[in-house]
């Protein structure tokens, strides 16, 4: 079970039910959720420090993130993450983008980001987090 998972989604149904699936299946103790890519820049502007006194502090292992967000969107986010060297300071976050999009040139571009690890299309169900689940 991991410690952390953050969910960013600009839906809050979206967001209660991956909260509520993550709950269920037991993958986490604590489901951490995020409007937009700028709420979850702003969660790893406010770690990065303390981490950085406490490497032991627990942070998300795994954020599900969506792409079409306002103000933030998933690529703006992954962006900012990469410039602000967090992949370097948290080491094991990895990504798993959760969209609705079916292009494939976005499937693609996820590619291009070190810590995204899959693609995945929405709706969350307890199925995809029971495999995952197995892989962490």
């Amino acid at each position: 079970m991991l410690n952390k998972i953050l969910c960013v989604d600009d839906d809050a149904i979206t967001l209660m039910l991956c909260k509520k699936v993550i709950e269920r299946v037991a993958f986490a103790h604590e489901v951490l959720t995020a409007k937009n890519g700028e709420e979850a820049i702003f969660y790893f502007n406010e770690l990065a420090p303390l981490f950085k006194e406490n490497q032991t502090m627990p942070y998300p292992k795994l954020t599900f993130l969506d792409l079409n967000m306002p103000i933030m969107n998933g690529w703006e986010f992954l962006d900012n993450y990469l410039q602000n060297g967090y992949h370097e300071l948290f080491t094991e976050a990895q990504f798993i983008v959760l969209s609705s999009t079916i292009d494939p040139q976005d499937v693609e571009k996820t590619k291009s980001y070190p810590m995204v690890i899959d693609f995945l299309s929405k709706p969350i169900t307890k199925e995809m987090l029971e495999i995952l689940k197995q892989k962490f």
